[in-house]
């Protein structure tokens, strides 16, 4: 993926000194859920970020010069009781999920991965658990078959009132002469 990298974090990556740090933005339907690897809040944009520090772990993160399809693991430990009980309730599969990646020195990261959230797993050890979040490129998409039929009915259902489809049974069984004279 090209991207174009701020001057700003490139200065900062140059210095002798880098505090790097990854930022996680996970769109649910009841309200957005942000965490950094670093600690206490972090305002990034307009958005704040809770501190997750060392409990938060991101898995799976590579560049590819192709365009497959990967995915990434987030992985949150020391989880409360309460918010695995939010994480079980919560619609979360393909809803977005972005992960940036900038320093402390800069307040400008750079989005390193988009996807859509797919699978959640849940370790309970009674007074804390790990949840494990697999995050889906959007590329994804590209793998998986349309549900579409090249019909009238299915067109329409999707276009109501275009007509591209009325004429395609009368064609089917027409003889068409292409090249030669009528004898």
């Amino acid at each position: 993926m090209t991207r174009t990298v701020p001057s700003a974090l490139l200065t900062a990556l140059s210095q002798p000194e880098v505090y790097p740090f990854y930022a996680v933005e996970m769109m649910f339907d009841s309200a957005p859920v942000r965490f950094w690897t670093g600690y206490g809040d972090r305002a990034i944009g307009a958005d704040t970020y809770l501190g997750a520090g060392s409990l938060m772990g991101i898995s799976g993160l590579e560049e590819v010069n192709d365009l497959s399809a990967k995915n990434i693991n987030l992985t949150l430990s020391g989880v409360p009781q309460n918010l695995v009980s939010l994480a079980l309730q919560e619609p979360y599969q393909r809803r977005a999920c972005k992960v940036y990646f900038g320093t402390t020195d800069t307040t400008t990261p750079i989005e390193v991965f988009s996807g859509l959230m797919n699978t959640m797993s849940i370790e309970d050890s009674g007074s804390s658990s790990v949840i494990t979040l697999t995050v889906e490129s959007k590329l994804i998409r590209l793998d998986k078959a349309a549900n579409w039929r090249y019909t009238e009915a299915n067109h329409k259902s999707r276009h109501a009132g275009d007509t591209f489809f009325s004429y395609v049974a009368d064609l089917q069984d027409k003889d068409i002469l292409w090249g030669r004279v009528k004898a």
